[in-house]
């Protein structure tokens, strides 16, 4: 029996794991059933801040996959956890997508995409609404000063059915040579998301894996919480990337059919 087959808690990267773009990834219905049918619990942790939990509902309903809000943990709601606890009484300019502020809102943050008097802290997520004017709003803000700066994931890209398009870690490393600042990331690599979906769901590190397509965002928040991690080659890692990377997964497969084979050919525990 393949070790993966013994773990309870699956907390799944989404985009270049499950799917690209609109394209869903033979075997990712049958995993999710799979899981269901071993008394297992699957939770969607994402960095993708630029859709609301609502959003990827109905994203994954388009796609034939039946999911609560409960389901999901995004780096959206990582922030928002993070800047109530730390920014709660800052006015913050965000430079995000409309899903962005609108979960922002809905935690009773004062946010502002408009370069206004008494802002206080900048907020950035990955913007598929990008414009000039937000990187210039940004840079106004940033330069020759010490204002609390935090981004939502450092991912450097997103991918898609054609190859991949820049997201929030390549938009920082804009604003970094424009600037010389560099922001607070919250999400995977850290290990808060993994850390509350255990908290939230009841099980303990040693039932819980991480599988994702990335080693620098989800492989990492794995190991640095202390869970078991799962690499796909379905996404942005290559072969090559993970012979040379310093952080190693515990187990590496093709795809998620691959790892759902795995579970379908163990006996039920």
């Amino acid at each position: 029996m393949h070790p993966i087959a013994a773990k309870k808690l699956f907390l799944l990267d989404m985009d270049g794991t499950l799917y690209l773009g609109n394209q869903l990834f033979d075997g990712t219905v049958d995993f999710l059933r799979e899981v269901r049918r071993r008394g297992g619990r699957a939770v969607f942790v994402t960095n993708n801040s630029s859709k609301s939990v609502a959003d990827y509902v109905r994203k994954l309903a388009s796609l034939g996959i039946s999911a609560s809000e409960d389901d999901f943990l995004t780096s959206s709601q990582a922030t928002g956890d993070y800047l109530l606890a730390h920014h709660a009484a800052d006015k913050l300019y965000v430079l995000g997508t409309h899903s962005l502020k609108d979960e922002l809102r809905r935690r009773g943050l004062h946010i502002t995409d408009r370069l206004e008097p008494g802002i206080t802290g900048l907020v950035m997520g990955f913007d598929t609404e990008l414009t000039f004017g937000k990187l210039e709003d940004a840079c106004r803000l940033l330069t020759g000063s010490d204002m609390p700066y935090i981004a939502t994931n450092p991912d450097w890209v997103c991918p898609t059915e054609f190859g991949a398009v820049p997201d929030c870690g390549s938009v920082a490393v804009m604003l970094r040579n424009a600037t010389g600042r560099s922001p607070k990331f919250i999400g995977k690599p850290e290990p808060e998301m993994i850390r509350l979906a255990m908290a939230r769901t009841g099980f303990a590190p040693a039932d819980t894996v991480v599988i994702g397509d990335r080693i620098y965002t989800d492989i990492a928040s794995g190991l640095h919480a202390g869970v078991s991690t799962a690499l796909v080659l379905s996404g942005e890692t290559t072969p090559q990337i993970l012979a040379e990377s310093a952080d190693k997964p515990e187990f590496v497969f093709s795809n998620i059919r691959e790892i759902c084979d795995r579970l379908q050919e163990a006996p039920m525990q």
